[in-house]
């Protein structure tokens, strides 16, 4: 990561502040503040990026946005990409296990290397990771932070909200 050459962008967000990361063509990072992320001196802080993507994810915070429309390019292996790839086609609203996202990758047995994919996205929340849950039906793992998952899953209508803990 430290030797490419980005522009990057904050924005506060109900969720803290969201760092967005990319090149001319495409989005490759989103950290959370509670990733106490520090740019590398060769990324390039700006007023904008070339793409909409603090105007939807406003839109998703405000619940006018369920699909986002934005050029991404994560870095990662075969393997990662194919399951950031997957993650993509869970809808708005709704989870699934490890177990499931592994089935829909066709690899069944991989359960523990999905999981371990799913915490290395870079584009957190616009390739919702936030949507995997365990077996049990318990959250587990996000790299954001359980509570971060838990407003993104209310926000989504995935889970009931408990308005004395809600971030929205």
């Amino acid at each position: 990561m430290a030797t490419e050459h980005l522009s990057y962008i904050t924005m506060a967000s109900p969720v803290g502040e969201l760092l967005l990361a990319g090149d001319e063509a495409s989005l490759k990072y989103i950290h959370f503040e509670s990733h106490a992320f520090t740019p590398p001196p060769e990324w390039q802080a700006v007023e904008a990026l070339p793409y909409p993507v603090v105007e939807q994810l406003a839109a998703y915070f405000a619940e006018d946005l369920r699909d986002f429309d934005l050029p991404l390019n994560p870095a990662g292996t075969t393997f990662q990409l194919e399951v950031w790839a997957a993650l993509q086609e869970i809808p708005y609203g709704e989870t699934i296990s490890y177990l499931d996202l592994a089935h829909a990758i066709g690899n069944p047995n991989a359960v523990r290397a999905v999981g371990l994919a799913n915490g290395k996205n870079p584009l957190s929340i616009i390739v919702p990771c936030h949507r995997v849950i365990g077996n049990d039906g318990k959250l587990v793992g996000y790299g954001g932070g359980l509570p971060i998952k838990e407003a993104l899953l209310k926000l989504e209508g995935a889970l009931q909200p408990d308005p004395q803990l809600s971030l929205f």
